[in-house]
Order: structure tokens, then sequence, then C-alpha cells
């Protein structure tokens, strides 16, 4: 019968990278496994966040226990805030992932309304049939599980996010021995994380970028500028440990870099001496072999301190010639274009810029499995059934090719989004479908729903009209060459001189850009778009869709 069966329904990450939401349902219990979002490709226009649809859950809300995240990380706990608008469910985290969503909830007001409990791993708790043990993992992020979940057909593990790291920075390692003793009990299914599937061998230890490091610190003779993501926390902790080593003072700069080591430094994460910090606004006192910089912007965000600073618009962090920058990241799919282009503007400023690109020495290392990885925990788990997660369909097939090729499975189960599968002690199929997909998230003044971005900016042009700023750039020299024009289409100005204003604001954006700004049309575009959209919702607290137009001469 279908009650006697375990369902397994992913509503977010299986044929997508981000956006992880899975549930899994006995009877009339559903615990939800992270709420991630991702964040959308160019062609969402207006859309800040996409995450899962979970009308499923919605649907089933009187059967939903809770929400039971891996680790901290975006695509993983990002979708929170929508989720929990829809389902007030208590959420369960280790310390470091619930500092994260506090803030997270505190910005979007559900921290009051929300139960927060700690989970810590080896330490098993209950949640309706359900009996959860969360098992140590390494990770590029601190304090990061994976879960064995006792239910009454058997064990299923999910892994998270993980690689097999044995010496971490933290000290914290993969806890090996754990899932050994889960494999000698026998495990039903593993879900294990696909990500790195395409990558053979082993993923280096996060102590792996250090010697590569260590090299440039040594050589440089002026300031150093660092930037990684703001929750590398092990890469972070690696870069103060040489800024000390090497006599550098240390500032840091840009909100996420400066918010997540702030948390890491309160959980005892990041070990400070006396005397290494020091402010922003001090780092011109120092000599700038003396200093380093930690500054966030690694995939070239448009406003983000690294953009700013690499076309001389931060009012700290100023990079002149002979500077070395440090990208110690990698490049996320999608962000090529933004990340390049920074480093163009670096190269302008005569800085030396060390990035990812498979020279002598690693600067970074990836937080994801390797193929001989997952393999060994394939091989110490031993599962009956193995469903792979996280990563578009050609990695989930690739993965659960590796997985039978190890020959410890009794089967590879392809799942995506939406699918539900039924496990019993004996068998696992699939069989039907929940509704599942992406939803758009517009996160201005309030949190609106993106339906369909075709008919939202129908509505929104309908409702508020168009305004478009025409600015003509002379391409060689940079310069403005004439007065910026403003036209409107069905946006009633409500005086006579709003447009002769709005005229004057976007004269005032260019008069306060560099000529690099201006030379690089998706940062002016995004300037003048901002300032006019901040005038024009002032002063008639309309929202018209604003699309700046260059003329390239």
């Amino acid at each position: 019968m279908t009650e006697n069966k375990l369902k397994i329904i992913p509503l977010g990450g299986l044929g997508e990278f981000g956006m992880n939401c899975l549930a899994i349902r006995w009877q009339d219990d559903i615990i939800v496994i992270d709420a991630g979002l991702m964040f959308p490709e160019s062609e969402l226009l207006g859309v800040d966040i996409v995450v899962p649809d979970i009308t499923y859950l919605v649907e089933n809300r009187q059967c939903v226990r809770g929400i039971i995240l891996t680790h901290g990380h975006e695509d993983h706990i990002g979708g929170l805030p929508w989720i929990l608008s829809e389902l007030n469910v208590p959420v369960y985290g280790t310390e470091f992932t619930l500092a994260y969503v506090e803030g997270k909830l505190e910005e979007h007001k559900l921290l009051d309304s929300t139960e927060l409990i700690e989970i810590a791993p080896k330490s098993k708790f209950t949640i309706g049939p359900f009996t959860i043990e969360p098992i140590r993992v390494t990770h590029s992020l601190v304090d990061c599980v994976a879960l064995a979940i006792e239910t009454p057909v058997g064990v299923i593990v999910h892994t998270g996010d993980f690689k097999i790291d044995l010496s971490p920075p933290d000290g914290k390692a993969f806890d090996l021995h754990t899932f050994a003793e889960y494999g000698k009990r026998g495990v039903l299914a593993l879900l294990q994380d696909s990500t790195n599937v395409d990558r053979p061998g082993y993923t280096p230890s996060e102590w792996a970028v250090k010697p590569r490091l260590d090299e440039v610190f040594s050589r440089t003779k002026k300031k150093l500028f660092f930037s990684c993501f703001s929750s590398s926390i092990y890469r972070i902790r690696i870069a103060l440990d040489l800024a000390q080593t090497h006599h550098r003072k240390v500032a840091v700069v840009g909100r996420s870099i400066v918010e997540s080591s702030e948390i890491a430094q309160d959980l005892g994460y990041l070990d400070i001496p006396p005397g290494l910090m020091i402010n922003p606004g001090q780092i011109n006192d120092y000599a700038p072999e003396n200093v380093l910089i930690l500054i966030s912007g690694t995939q070239g965000e448009p406003m983000s301190a690294l953009s700013r600073a690499a076309v001389d618009n931060h009012k700290h962090a100023r990079i002149v010639s002979g500077d070395t920058v440090v990208l110690s990241s990698r490049v996320i799919p999608g962000n090529e274009k933004s990340i390049y282009r920074v480093i163009d503007h670096l190269c302008r400023r005569d800085a030396n810029v060390i990035f990812d690109d498979g020279a002598s020495g690693l600067i970074h290392v990836s937080g994801h499995a390797s193929q001989e990885e997952q393999r060994l925990l394939i091989n110490l788990l031993r599962p009956k059934f193995f469903i792979p997660v996280h990563g578009d369909y050609r990695h989930l097939k690739k993965h659960a090719q590796v997985a039978v090729e190890t020959g410890v499975i009794g089967q590879a189960i392809l799942i995506e989004d939406g699918d539900v599968l039924e496990i019993t002690p004996k068998e696992a199929r699939k069989n039907g479908k929940v509704t599942a997909g992406r939803v758009c998230i517009d996160s201005g003044s309030n949190v609106d729903v993106v339906e369909d971005i075709v008919i939202r900016d129908r509505r929104h042009i309908s409702e508020d009209g168009i305004v478009l700023p025409i600015i003509t750039i002379n391409k060689l020299s940079g310069k403005v060459e004439s007065q910026p024009e403003v036209v409107t289409r069905g946006f009633a100005a409500v005086d006579a001189g709003l447009i002769e204003n709005a005229r004057q604001i976007v004269s005032k954006t260019l008069e306060g850009s560099s000529s690099e700004e201006k030379a690089d049309y998706g940062v002016i575009k995004e300037k003048v778009r901002v300032d006019l959209k901040r005038f024009i919702q002032k002063n008639t607290s309309r929202r018209p869709l604003i699309m700046p137009v260059i003329l390239e001469i």
C-alpha cells in the first residue's frame, strides 16, 4: 500500500545548480532538507532571486514538521524567508548555519516568529517517525553536516555538500568513522552531492592553497588585496595567518565579508591576534607593504567593493600601480563576463592580478568531492539504492554511472525536481510527479513573486510606464558627447519640471563617474538606473521600468 512506502520528493537542485530543497515523506509526516535559492540568468529582467516552487508543501502544510539545513550557503538556505512566509515550521541547523539564518530572517522580519533549533554532529534528534543524526562533513564552509535519517523502512543518508578533508584548518575533520558504522549496519538509500562528478581523483584539502598564497605574500611589495567568497572562512583564516607572518595589518572591506568574519570570530572559527586588524579608514596610515585588504566582490558583482575599487570609486580601497589583487575563488558559470571585466579594469590600473588560471600552485580549491571521494563514501556506506543530487541532468547521469562502477550498490535511480520516488526495503521506483519549478522573486520594497516574467514586464509597463535615459558616449575617449535625453512612454510626469530634473540626475551621475566607469556600459547603466529609480520613486511614488540606452559614437 502507498502509505507503507517512503517518499523522496526533490523540489529543487536536481536538474540545476542551486535552489536545493528536498522533501522526505512517511504517511502524514514530511521533513524538508535545505531551502536554497539560485541567482537568475541575465534574461530574467527585474528578477533578484529564484526559489523552488513549494506548492506541494503548501498543499500539505499540516504534514510539514520542519526544515533541516545541511550548511549555510545561499543555495541551501537562501530560500528560507520565502518558504517561512508560507509555512511556519521549525528550522534545524548547526550553530554557524543558524547564525547566518538569523541575519537573513531578521532582514525579512521573520526572526521573532520562527523557531530555530540548534543541532550538532553525533547528537541524534527525532521529528515524527524520523530519527536524524547529523554527521560532520567538510566543505568550503565551516560547521557542515550530512544527515543519516532512520525511517520506518531503513536508513537514508543525505550527504549535503561535501568533500573528504581529513585535516581542515579548524581541525574538525570529515567523520569517516560514523559513515563506516552506518555502512556496517546497512543503508537503504544514499543521496550524494554530484557537483564535481566530472573531476577525476580527489579534491585537495583547504590547506593546499597556503604554499602558493605564502609565495604571493612574500613577493608582493605594495598593498595586497585578497578577495574570496565571504563564506570561505577557511580561506579568510589562512589569509589572516599569512598576514601576521608577513607583518601586514588587515582591513576588511565589503558588507558580506565583514558580516561573515564577525560571525566566525564570535563563534571561535577565527582567532584574530590583538593589533592585527585595522579600520578601512586607516589603510593610508601604513606603508603599502604592511597592508592586506580583505575585499568582497570576487564574482565581479557590479556594485561590490572590488568592482568599485577596480574603477577607483571606493572610499577606502584604492588600487594603484604595483598593487596585487588575488581572486581566491572559482568562476561561477555565467559570471565570466563580469569577472573578466573587473580583471580588465584592474589591469588598466597596472595592478598584478592573480586568479585561478591553472598556473603553477593553487590559489583556490573546490569544496565538493571529486570522483574518488564519491566512490570512497559509496564503498563505506554500500547503499541498496543510490540517488545523485545537486547538479544539472548530465551531472546526475554521470554520477549514477560512477556509482554503478563501484559495484557495491543495488540500483542507481535518476530523479528530477517534482518526481516522487517511492522506497520500500525491497524496491525503489518513480511513481508520479508533484508541482515543481522555479518561482522568480523581485525583492524590492516588498517581496513580489514574478509568476511569468513576460506578463510581469507587461503589467509593470502598463501601470507605471517606461523611462529611457539616452546617453551618448564616445567609445574612444569615454566622454559624454551631449546632454542626456530622458524619453518616457506610458509614464505621465507629475509636473513639467520632472523630466528636466531627471535629466539633471543622469548628468550628475555621469559627472560623478570615472572615465573607466563610463567605458564600462554595464556599470554605468546600473548606476544611472539606480539613481534615476530612487529619484522617480521619491518624487512620484511610482516604479516605471527604467532602461538606460547608450549610443556609442
